[in-house]
């Protein structure tokens, strides 16, 4: 008796580390597809360069 249960404690609790895990994985991806989708933001928000974009270039 004393086995299934200390079995199942340790179970539980190899569970709740491994859902901690999973979370603060989730999290952090979170935070970077949020840090690329806000500095993407910025680079198409910002004015171009002084001189770039005035006339086109048809030789390129």
């Amino acid at each position: 008796m004393n086995t299934d249960l200390s079995t199942q404690i340790m179970q539980m609790n190899s569970n709740k580390l491994q859902n901690s895990v999973q979370i603060a994985v989730f999290k952090k991806a979170h935070e970077m597809q949020q840090d690329l989708v806000n500095t993407l933001i910025q680079v198409s928000q910002s004015a171009p360069p002084p001189g770039q974009g005035i006339r086109v270039d048809k030789t390129a």
